[in-house]
């Protein structure tokens, strides 16, 4: 993995992330539907293209809970190292060795381990308490962080304080599925292609008609 020396969120952050797939998307790459190409998968290769085109990366919409979970991240980071004894290592993003793709893991742990917070909403929380892994929309962003990185297992946790003291707080452990991965290698690989064929086929368009 190359690990680029950078503070999330800020201009520098969005321009490593600008035109390659990141984990947080990987989930679009993946989706599929019986015919033809799902539309989440279509809309992230185009919001790619753009980026590549002008070099900018697009700016996020962010609902009231986005902003709420972001607020909270820091103290979900203290309650996950203070129930675990593990301490995270803060780190901006990280571009794999070969491929054109990256992830921003909201810390990594140790030598072997990674690491994914939500601060969701009230229901949501609710839900992740009663999962006994990782919940299925977070599949492909944590197999996507194991796959980056070369980690060998990665902790997902969801924090919410208003809930009593012993359920603020859940983690669940997951591990390299390496069958999960090599689909995943595969997928980004043509779905770069794509994107790829797409900048330099709207590059070559004329100035005029």
């Amino acid at each position: 993995m190359r690990v680029i020396d950078c503070i999330q969120g800020t201009p520098a952050w969005h321009a490593q992330r600008a035109g390659i797939p990141t984990a947080s998307r990987f989930a679009d790459v993946m989706a599929t539907i019986k015919s033809g190409e799902a539309a989440s998968r279509r809309n992230y290769r185009t919001d790619l293209v753009v980026e590549r085109l002008t070099g900018r990366a697009l700016d996020g919409f962010q609902t009231r809970e986005m902003k709420q979970g972001i607020e909270r991240e820091p103290y979900g980071k203290l309650a996950y190292e203070a129930h675990t004894g593990r301490m995270l290592q803060e780190v901006g993003f990280i571009r794999h060795d070969t491929l054109e793709a990256g992830a921003s893991p909201d810390g990594l742990v140790g030598e072997d381990g990674g690491f994914e917070l939500k601060c969701p909403e009230r229901s949501a929380h609710l839900e992740y308490l009663m999962l006994p892994t990782e919940p299925p929309a977070y599949r492909w962003q944590i197999q996507g962080g194991l796959w980056v990185t070369g980690r060998a297992w990665w902790d997902f946790a969801s924090w919410n304080p208003d809930f009593p003291e012993n359920l603020q707080l859940v983690v669940r452990r997951v591990h390299r599925d390496e069958a999960a991965i090599q689909q995943l290698a595969a997928a980004i690989e043509k779905f770069t292609r794509e994107v790829d064929a797409e900048v330099a086929r709207i590059e070559s368009l004329p100035i005029a008609a």
